[in-house]
This record gives structure tokens, C-alpha cells and sequence, in this order.
């Protein structure tokens, strides 16, 4: 038991799972259904390199009071790998724990994972902290001021209530027990947010009316940078705390173990805020509280109560500084200030690899509109600087390595950002953003409606909008001419197959466009891609034969970013040449083609595409 007087924790010993949290004259907020070891607990996914999937529910052997005073109890469930014993364990030792404090109505929770020597060689997809609450009670979630609602029960998602519908988390509540809900798809992947966006999300429950929330207060130990995107609630009720996973970027952002690789890493900590009313008209200003929660657990970050040495309090930590300016000179002939920029500290050593960084720690910021940046609370150690800039295509990353040192600041001065460039633009579509958000998303079918995302600006999270494609050209490919065409109108957002009698079929795009005249020389293509999903593409100039092939990628992406309402993944940068032999003076056409066929869900979303002359002096 762990009690403060607001708040009451039941925990499982030595195990460590969380079985009841009692609060504001509820005996147990979690789901009382659920087995002790179902209600409150860490897991994760991992397999042996080239294996399949495991999954492993985290479990202490060990227990023990870390610290305890007046004002703050931390408790520990540790369990130690041990490399000779048989069996096929996860090679991690794993410590959880719990923090509860005088005065604060909630708890906190993390967990230090580390291999030591002698680990076999292995690969980390997943690990969380889940919790599963009272499913008679909390039925209303909210994970942002726009996107609240009441949700389906378990039982919605069973036969004869639901349909499951061809991506397996997807079901169409065709009998569902609040049958204001029939008719919805209910999907987990709909409720995704991004590190730099989430930090709060959680549950309001009826009689009495209480909020569970979690908040996450630093995305500094999730792994992937601030556009990773993870999950946050779904039917259950559930309410997750994902700390590394794989969603919307795939096997790319596994991590992978060497054989007797050591490793440490803090997951943490997060807290789970309760609060409470007694009114049912005030129900709503519970989420307006847990808001300003987040805030105060913003700025309180690090923590001065946590015990763990691995865990670095603010005087431990460095930072740095600097302003970022972006040259192209075909834009402007000065420094162009790097507004709303995103930069960052990953042990990441290659442009853009931040996105895939899964083993350490990363710290980013936004810069202002002066370019000037401040990036505070890092754990001492030797970082990449990294960045990118709306506006801009490309990957920023400073030549020399940043050294972070305990209680000082790193002055970085002035740094310019050069984004690829060849020659001046004779056109662009889209804009360089990383996502594909500027592109014609359709008004779902009917048929698979989420009423949350109708009116407002997440269309993309609607079920089956690949099949639409095909609504719209069900007999021949999108044609986009440049100068003509609006792409928030006439650019499909994801280029998918196209639904045939009995199969998938693969897609041509063309993109025409003029040009004026033609120069000997070379001409670029920048292809920015916002996500891909097991896509082969294929790019032609004027004629789809091998001698007008300019481009050809196979087998790209593992993002799954369609079947899972995205609008974004693992940005990828192709730069590829165009003969000038290949090109006409007039009417031009480019080939865009998803070669790919009998594969609903595979897909290229495109980020911004920009065709460039030859270099002027």
C-alpha cells in the first residue's frame, strides 16, 4: 500500500503490478475484471535478431523501499537478467517504480531498464506502461481540447456487436451497446499523437466524476525526436504511457542489441494526475485542470525527488544555445533566419538519423522567429546538433559534435543551415513541411465514419481513405498540370493501388508541366517523401520505357502510415539527376509510379516534389 491521503496505491509485491488506485470515494479506478497482473503494468515487445515478435510482461523479483520521509515515499520492483540462466527471458534487468508525495494528487511512475554484461544480442520494438480502468465507469477520453469523446466498451469490439474490417485494429461497430456509436469505425491508431504535440491525454469517468490522466512532462527519453507518433488511449478503457515503440516508421527504428552490448536508459518519469468533481456541468473543466497539471509538471522538470542516481537532476544536466539562419541563394541573397525551426541534441551521427535514434536520450526545441534557440536539461554527454526548418527540405546537422557538460551552458553563436540546392526552381508541389498535409484528403465513406475527425482538420484519420482514390479515378490515374492545378484539390494525398475487379492495381501519376526552354546540362529532382509503406516507385521522363527511367526505388517504407490514418512517417530525401537529352522544349510529363500491385494498404505519401534548372553562376 502506498497512501498520501488523496490517493491510495495497491501494489502487487515483488511483481510490482499496480492492482487498485483509490481516489475521490472510488475504490479502485482500475479495472477491477482484469486479473491483478491486467490492470496496471510495463511490457514489451522484442524478438532475437531476424526473429519473431515477443512479447514479455514486465515483472519484479526484488522489492524495496528506495526512499521515505514525511514528504515523499519511492518504492522499487527490480528484476535482475541474469545471462546463464536457461530459457528465453527478455535480456534486460528491469527496475519499476512508484512515487507518491505529500499533498499531490496523483502518482508518478518510471522504470530504469539495462542489459548487462554478457546479453545476448536482441531487438526492443515496444515497451509502455499500461493502465486499464473501471470499463463501467470511464467511458468519455480526451487527448486534446478538439479531440474528446465518449468511446465503444470491449464489448463493442466482439462479434455481433463489431465487424473487424481488413486492417485488424479497425472495427465497425455495427451493434454497438450505446447505440449513438453504431455505424463508427473504432480504431487505437486514430488517437495517435506526435512527442512534440501530446503529454496529456486520459479518461473522465460517471458517478463519481473522475479524471485519470497521464503526463508525460519531457519526450526526452521516447525514442524517435519529436514527430515520432505513439499511441495514447483506446477502448479498453485504456490509457498508455508508451515510452519506445515502432508505430509510423517500422523495423527502422528497432533497436538492436549487440551481442554483450551493456545499456541503460531511464523510461520517466510520468505522472498519473486524479482529479475530480462533483458536478456533472463541471466535468468538463477537469480537462482544463489537467492542462494546467501539465503545465506545472513542464516547468518542474527534472525532478528533485526522484532517487535514482541514473536519473539527472537540473544541476547535473547542461545546456546550449545558438541561432540558426538558412542560406539558398536562389531564395535570398542573405541569411534567412530559421523560424519555427525544430532542433535538437541525438547521439545520432548522419543527417536525419535523429528519426530512427531508439538507445539514448534526445533534446529538442523550436526555435524562435529570430532563429535563436535554447535547449535546457540535457544530460551531460557528446551530441549531434540537429534540425530542420519549415520551408526547407532536408536534414540540418552542425559538422562538429556538441559537448554537454554538467551545470553549463554550450554557446553555439550563429549557425547556417544549407538545404540541397542545384539551380533555380521551374516548379514545386506541395510544401516542404515533412508531412502531406497540404495534399486533397477526401470526405471518408459513409460507411466507415469517425464523427470526431468530420469537421474537423485530421480528415486523414478517417477509415478506408485509400479506397477513395479509386472513387474519384476509378478508371485512370490522378493527371496534375503544373500551374493548372491546385494541389489542396487535385494531389491525392497518399499514392496507393487502385481498386480492381479482384485485386489491387499499381498506379502512374503524371505530373505535366512546360518549360519555356531547355538548357544543356543537368537538371535535379527533389523528392521529399513523407512516409512509404512497402511501395515500389518508379520516376519516367515523357515516355514509361526503361530509357526514360530516372529514378527507382523498391520495396520502400515499413511506416504503414495508410492503414493506420496517418498523414506522416520516416521522411526520406531523394535527389536524383535529369538529362537535359530527356526533356523538351513545351509540354513535359513526368511519371510517378506506384509499381507495386495487390496491396491495399501500401503507399507513398509525398512531402513536396521540386524540379530545378541546371546550376547558374
Amino acid at each position: 500500500m502506498m497512501d498520501n491521503g488523496l490517493v491510495k496505491l495497491t501494489i502487487l509485491k515483488p511483481q510490482g503490478f499496480l492492482t487498485g488506485v483509490k481516489y475521490g470515494g472510488m475504490d479502485n479506478l482500475l479495472d477491477i475484471k482484469s486479473n491483478e497482473s491486467g490492470r496496471g503494468y510495463w511490457d514489451a515487445n522484442w524478438s532475437l535478431p531476424g526473429g519473431d515478435d515477443r512479447y514479455q510482461l514486465i515483472k519484479g523479483a526484488e522489492y524495496s523501499v528506495i526512499h521515505q520521509s514525511n514528504d515523499c515515499l519511492e518504492v522499487s520492483f527490480k528484476s535482475t537478467y541474469n545471462p546463464s540462466a536457461p530459457g528465453m527471458a527478455l535480456p534486460l534487468s528491469v527496475d519499476t517504480r512508484y512515487i507518491i508525495r505529500t499533498g499531490v494528487s496523483g502518482f508518478y511512475c518510471y522504470a530504469i531498464y539495462e542489459r548487462p554484461q554478457g546479453c545476448r544480442a536482441f531487438d526492443l520494438a515496444q515497451t509502455r506502461m499500461v493502465f486499464k480502468l473501471r470499463q463501467e465507469k470511464f467511458h468519455y477520453m480526451a487527448i486534446t481540447d478538439e479531440k474528446q469523446r465518449v468511446m465503444p466498451v470491449p464489448e463493442d469490439l466482439l462479434p455481433g456487436r463489431g465487424k473487424q474490417l481488413i486492417v485488424p485494429e479497425s472495427v465497425l461497430l455495427v451493434n454497438p451497446v450505446n447505440p449513438d456509436l453504431k455505424g463508427e469505425v473504432d480504431d487505437k491508431y486514430q488517437y495517435s499523437m506526435d512527442n512534440k504535440d501530446g503529454g496529456l491525454h486520459g479518461w473522465i469517468s460517471s458517478g463519481p466524476i473522475i479524471g485519470f490522466w497521464v503526463i508525460v512532462p519531457s519526450y526526452e527519453f521516447r525514442n524517435g525526436g519529436p514527430t515520432k507518433q505513439n499511441l495514447t488511449v483506446h477502448t479498453g478503457p485504456a490509457c498508455l504511457a508508451m515510452c519506445h515503440s515502432t508505430h509510423y516508421i517500422g523495423d527502422d527504428i528497432l533497436a538492436h542489441f549487440g551481442e554483450g552490448e551493456t545499456w541503460r536508459k531511464v523510461f520517466g518519469p510520468f505522472f498519473v494526475y486524479l482529479n475530480s468533481t462533483t458536478k456533472a456541468s463541471k466535468a468538463h473543466n477537469l480537462w482544463s485542470d489537467a492542462k494546467k497539471q501539465r503545465k506545472i509538471e513542464e516547468t518542474s522538470w527534472p525532478y528533485d525527488f526522484v532517487s535514482s542516481p541514473y536519473y539527472l537532476a537540473a544541476s547535473e544536466r547542461g545546456s546550449a544555445s545558438g541561432r540558426l539562419f538558412v542560406q539558398d541563394r536562389y531564395i535570398s541573397s542573405a541569411l534567412i533566419p530559421a523560424k519555427n525551426a525544430y532542433i535538437g541534441l541525438s547521439v545520432a551521427r548522419t543527417e536525419g538519423a535523429w528519426q530512427t535514434e531508439s538507445k539514448s536520450y534526445q533534446f529538442w526545441v523550436q526555435t524562435e522567429s529570430s532563429g535563436s534557440f535554447s535547449i535546457r536539461n540535457v544530460i551531460p554527454g557528446v551530441y549531434g546538433l540537429h534540425g530542420w526548418v519549415p520551408g526547407f527540405i532536408g536534414d540540418y546537422l552542425e559538422k562538429t559534435l556538441i559537448t554537454i557538460t554538467a551545470d553549463s551552458e554550450t554557446l553555439l553563436g550563429n549557425l547556417t543551415f544549407v538545404p540541397l540546392r542545384h539551380g533555380p526552381t521551374l516548379w514545386e508541389i506541395g510544401y516542404p513541411d515533412r508531412t502531406a498535409i497540404d495534399y486533397f484528403v477526401p470526405d471518408v465513406n459513409p460507411m466507415y465514419v469517425n464523427r470526431l475527425f468530420l469537421n474537423g482538420p485530421e480528415k486523414f484519420r478517417q477509415y478506408g481513405l485509400w479506397d477513395r482514390y479509386t472513387d474519384i479515378h476509378p478508371e485512370s490515374d490522378q493527371v496534375f498540370t503544373v500551374g493548372f492545378n491546385d494541389p489542396k484539390k487535385d494531389w491525392f494525398f497518399a499514392h496507393v493501388d487502385r481498386r480492381g475487379p479482384d485485386k489491387y492495381l499499381p498506379t502512374t501519376w503524371t505530373i505535366k508541366f512546360n518549360l519555356n526552354s531547355v538548357t544543356g546540362g543537368t537538371y535535379k529532382l527533389r523528392l521529399a517523401v513523407a512516409s512509404a509503406t512497402r511501395s515500389d516507385l518508379q520516376v519516367h521522363i515523357n515516355s514509361l520505357d526503361q530509357e526514360h527511367l530516372v529514378f527507382q526505388v523498391m520495396n520502400l517504407g515499413t511506416d504503414n502510415t495508410v492503414c493506420r490514418h496517418g498523414i506522416y512517417g520516416l521522411y526520406r530525401l531523394f535527389n536524383f539527376d535529369i538529362s537535359s537529352s530527356l526533356l523538351l522544349k513545351g509540354d513535359n510529363s513526368m511519371y510517378l509510379t506506384q509499381a507495386r500491385g495487390g496491396d491495399a494498404l501500401c503507399g507513398i505519401l509525398y512531402d513536396y516534389i521540386r524540379l530545378e534548372a541546371p546550376a547558374t553562376d
